[in-house]
């Protein structure tokens, strides 16, 4: 149920080139949270240890590994950046070149950038539990057809269960963690919430952006969750998410995608704000849910969530399908 599309690495990169940002690691277990984004002093992935590559995309320049750090279950993934227009006079004049192929008008280079803009952005996990191994590794997906009925009867004591704990989520919420990161905040608890960027999103352009908005409310787990009663909570975050964006990123709502996934990664309900045009992971057809969509389908049915037959892509290994294959509904 979770993302499993990221980003890749470069060659020839060395240890010092690293940018080094630590994921919260959502177990189960989990009861703090700590800052992030603080530069390391020192290379605290010199003692990783791999095992195996989980997964890796060509076209989105990510890999996933899985390892031992310190002694735990890791999961590393590496990502190559993206080049912003304001490094390209600095990358043409101070890059080296190596010729590899001319042929007429066209020529072919190797070309190796000054080393801090050959950065790769490194998210680790660690301790990583098995969801999290799972989450990140290759599987073959099936798409999934969920009644109102179906949600009640499996996923939903599924999910009870199963899913991640949520407290780093509260954390953010409290301010206890990434209070610096924190883009826009309504603290209003009813239609409030809390606007940072994805740690999908460097920040260092906005042909990438990706921010999250999280709501204040705890009781709201997902999409099947939302009545009319919630139209002033997701009119009030479509309205100021835009606004934030226009104002600190120059950003109209005309080059917006908002959007809620089902299923979702985590069981708070947030909602995401890309950069139309970034294929951002989830944001295919069977699992984003254009905001605007779902404010009008709640002014016209209340209750249209809570009855709608709603379609998703669940992974092989995911519990919540073999809860499906069992109940004889795939």
């Amino acid at each position: 149920m979770a993302d499993t599309t990221t980003k890749r690495e470069p060659d020839g990169v060395g240890p010092d080139d690293l940018t080094l940002k630590v994921k919260r690691a959502k177990t189960d277990s989990e009861n703090g949270g700590g800052e992030v984004g603080e530069e390391s002093e020192t290379n605290v992935l010199s003692g990783f240890q791999t095992s195996a590559v989980l997964s890796d995309s060509a076209r989105e320049k990510n890999i996933f590994i899985r390892g031992k750090l310190a002694d735990q279950d890791a999961v590393v993934i590496l990502e190559k950046t993206p080049i912003r227009e304001d490094s390209l006079a600095e990358i043409f004049s101070g890059s080296r070149l190596k010729l590899e192929m001319k042929n007429d008008i066209y020529s072919t280079y190797r070309l190796q950038p000054p080393t801090h803009l050959n950065e790769v952005k490194t998210t680790v996990v660690c301790p990583a539990t098995e969801k999290h191994i799972k989450k990140y590794q290759r599987q073959e997906s099936f798409l999934v057809e969920e009644t109102g009925e179906d949600y009640q009867a499996i996923t939903l004591p599924y999910i009870q269960k199963q899913s991640f704990s949520v407290q780093w989520v509260h954390n953010i919420l409290e301010k206890k963690a990434e209070a610096d990161r924190i883009v826009f905040e309504d603290p209003d608890q009813k239609v409030g919430f809390v606007l940072l960027p994805d740690f999908k999103w460097d920040q260092k352009q906005v042909d990438d952006l990706y921010l999250i908005a999280i709501v204040h409310q705890r009781n709201i787990k997902s999409l099947r969750d939302l009545t009319s009663e919630h139209l002033p909570l997701l009119q009030n975050i479509f309205q100021k998410g835009k606004e934030t964006i226009l104002q600190r990123f120059n950003l109209p709502a005309s080059k917006l995608r908002v959007y809620l996934h089902y299923q979702p990664s985590y069981y708070h309900l947030h909602i995401h704000f890309t950069k139309l045009g970034y294929e951002a992971p989830g944001c295919g057809v069977e699992r984003a849910h254009l905001l605007a969509d779902v404010i009008q389908n709640l002014q016209a049915d209340p209750q249209y969530y809570k009855t709608r037959t709603l379609y998703f892509p669940l992974r092989a290994d995911d519990g919540l399908l073999s809860k499906f294959k069992e109940a004889g509904r795939l």
